[in-house]
């Protein structure tokens, strides 16, 4: 690999995104084409002139998200790779970011070693995960084989019981609920009998209380 390639990094921290185009610049054959603070920002450098090739991409980030700017560049600039950045090592945020379109994934704590070799083998290979996201997405594919597990449930919502679930999280009765969905009363008994089912709770507040647990919410 004798040509630069040209980086971009994203994240929204200045004194940590500067520190990672000091030392991106170090790396041999690679360059910091620019950085941004934002999705939003990022969107507005990617208007013509010279692209990266890779960019990094923190996961969190006011305005525009990790998620949110992974799956504009996945629709419109789908031949550049990203690889998400983040302090969180939680599977949910994982799998959500290679759903959206991620090559690889790594921890803002990792060895400047580690992250040379997520560029080399994002180029070279098309994706990087190491041990670190590829336990966590076993830890997940093996959770969606469990049928009692909560992915497994959750995998198995559909788009109106999804709908449900969030008025349920509401203060709203189930007669508002079903007026709001354009159904019947006897409708909705019947979303929320199957959720229960599903999620192996009795009650209304047992319904709540797993959403928000799994997030399936925000409160």
């Amino acid at each position: 690999m004798s040509e630069k390639k040209f980086i971009a990094v994203v994240d929204d921290h200045t004194m940590f995104r500067r520190g990672l185009s000091v030392l991106i610049n170090l790396f041999p054959n690679y360059e910091v084409l620019f950085e941004a603070a934002s999705g939003k920002e990022l969107m507005e450098k990617m208007t013509g002139g010279q692209l990266p090739e890779i960019v990094l991409l923190d996961v969190n980030m006011p305005d525009m998200d990790g998620y949110a700017s992974a799956e504009w560049l996945r629709q419109h600039h789908p031949d550049i790779k990203v690889l998400a950045l983040s302090t969180m090592d939680a599977e949910t945020a994982i799998i959500k970011m290679i759903r959206h379109g991620a090559k690889g994934y790594i921890l803002k704590d990792a060895e400047p070693g580690e992250l040379k070799e997520a560029f080399d083998d994002i180029l070279a290979l098309g994706y990087y995960y190491n041990d670190m996201v590829t336990r966590k997405v076993m830890q997940s594919i093996n959770a969606l084989i469990d049928e009692k597990s909560a992915l497994h449930a959750i995998a198995k919502l559909s788009d109106r019981e999804m709908e449900f679930l969030r008025l349920a999280c509401s203060e709203k009765s189930y007669q508002l609920i079903a007026k709001e969905m354009f159904v019947s009363e006897r409708t909705v008994d019947g979303y929320r009998e199957a959720l229960f089912k599903k999620f192996n709770v009795s009650t209304r507040v047992g319904l709540v209380l797993y959403a928000i647990k799994n997030k399936l919410v925000v409160v």
